[in-house]
Order: C-alpha cells, then sequence, then structure tokens
C-alpha cells in the first residue's frame, strides 16, 4: 500500500500542467491525499481512472481546501472536525474562520484512519500565532486523540511547521519567523506526545538536506533551499507496518513535492 500526500497549491493548475497527471500515472497511489486544492469539487478538472475522491471544500471560493483520492473504498467520511471539537474552540479571528476553509478530511478503513490537514499558515508578520497556537493547535491535537480512541491513525498533510533545525535549510535565519516559531515548533512536539511518530524522521532520523517545500524566489528550489513542513505522521501502534517513508522533490507542479509512505 503506498500512501501519497501533496499540497498541490492548486488542483485546476496543476492538472493543466498535467503534473498530476504524470505523477499518479509514475507513483500509483493507493491512497491521494491534497491540501490547498483551491477549488470545489464541482470545479475540479481532474478525472482519475480507479479513484474514489472525497472533498472537503472551504466556504471562501478559491481558498484552501483538502481532498483524498483513494482505490479502497472507506468505511465512512468525516469532514472538518468533530461537533464536538468545533464547539470547544473559537475558530475565528480578523482573517476568517479556519473551521470553515476546508482544512481537515478524515476516511476510516477497516484497521485504521487516515486522516489529511491543511494547517492554517501563521502569516509573515505572525498575525495568525495566536489563532495557530491557542486554538488550531489544541483542536488538532484533540481530534487525533478522539480518531484514536476507535482505532490507530495515520495523519498526513501541510502542517505549516518546520519541526527541528535539520527539517529547514537555514534555521538561524528563521528562528522566531513564522513556520519556526517556538510556538509552532512546540505544538508539533506536543502533538506527536499523543502516541504519533514522524514516520519520515523515524526511518531517517539524520537525513539532511530533505524538503518537501520551497520558496519562488531566488532559485531556492533549484539550489534546495528548503523546508520539510509536510508530513506522514503515524499512531507508534502502526510503526512496524511502515516499510518506507520518502520525500520526492523531482515531483514538479507545485511549491511543494509529496511526501509517502509504504505500509504492509
Amino acid at each position: 500500500m503506498k500512501l501519497y500526500s501533496w499540497n498541490i497549491n492548486g488542483i485546476r493548475a496543476v492538472w493543466k500542467k498535467t503534473a498530476l497527471q504524470l505523477f499518479v500515472a509514475a507513483h500509483t497511489p493507493d491512497i491521494l491525499c491534497l491540501q490547498e486544492t483551491k477549488a470545489d469539487q464541482e470545479q475540479s478538472p481532474a478525472q482519475l481512472a480507479g479513484y474514489e475522491e472525497y472533498w472537503h471544500d472551504g466556504e471562501r471560493k478559491g481558498y484552501s481546501g483538502t481532498a483524498i483520492f483513494t482505490k479502497i473504498k472507506p468505511l465512512s467520511v468525516q469532514q472538518n472536525f468533530s461537533d464536538a471539537i468545533r464547539s470547544a474552540y473559537d475558530f475565528s479571528d480578523e482573517f476568517g474562520d479556519t473551521s470553515k476553509e476546508g482544512r481537515v478530511l478524515t476516511l476510516e478503513f477497516e484497521d485504521y484512519f487516515v486522516t489529511t490537514v491543511y494547517t492554517p499558515n501563521s502569516k509573515g508578520k505572525l498575525e495568525r500565532l495566536s489563532m495557530r497556537e491557542k486554538v488550531w493547535g489544541p483542536a488538532y491535537q484533540d481530534h487525533i486523540k478522539e480518531l484514536q480512541q476507535k482505532k490507530p491513525v495515520f495523519a498526513c498533510g501541510d502542517f505549516n511547521v518546520a519541526h527541528n533545525e535539520i527539517d529547514l535549510a537555514r534555521p538561524k535565519d528563521n528562528v522566531g519567523k513564522h513556520g519556526f516559531t517556538n510556538e509552532e515548533r512546540d505544538d508539533f512536539t506536543q502533538l506527536l506526545s499523543h502516541g504519533m511518530i514522524d514516520t519520515f524522521r523515524t526511518l531517517h532520523p539524520d537525513q539532511k538536506d530533505a524538503y518537501s517545500w520551497w520558496t519562488h524566489w531566488g532559485g531556492a528550489r533549484d539550489r534546495n533551499v528548503g523546508w520539510r513542513i509536510d508530513y506522514w505522521l503515524a499512531s507508534e501502534s502502526l510503526k512496524d507496518a511502515i516499510t518506507d517513508a520518502k520525500i520526492h522533490p523531482d515531483v514538479m507542479g507545485s511549491d511543494h513535492c509529496p511526501v509517502s509512505i509504504t505500509i504492509t
């Protein structure tokens, strides 16, 4: 079983470039989780033979959004957080309501859940850091804990944080900046403390220069000046089922590249 995650930064643009088609043909994922679709399902041109597709569209057109394409029919589908979590937090700030931006989508399978997330960016001047730290982070941790009460979890997506210094090319230059604040990094540490593992770092603890996102500026991707902010996490009980974890920087079409795990 091959599970992939990719922030495609607009499914219509990636489809028009034929990047999505070429990627699927080459990698044949069994489950493909997408973030930042930037389109409602009815607007999507994507037609992938052999896959069922499930979407969580945001209320704001052309913004955010998640989708999962799967060859295996799920037992159930959950858009968003549960009602209990949504009622426990105020997701609204000056930029909108993060619970209405299509950021979380979860499929239940026989032995586990697969959940994908597009975590809110704390923004260049950290205007959304408070939302990220005090609301979204705790709510997402609650989401993982809720799922794990039922069965193990594979959690993937764009978490918009480089966890440790090894996870970005220039850590000293970015300390305290969005995506590498103490608050965001601590939140990710807390998430892992709920019985989750970072699959890539578990299999490749010392691998450097392994990134999943690059800015458009200054030829950063060509020079591999990047960040690892896209992850596959897994419940600790699933650790022995994971035979491989990879990053695929050769896959073009977005400012992110896909990340994947292989499971038995």
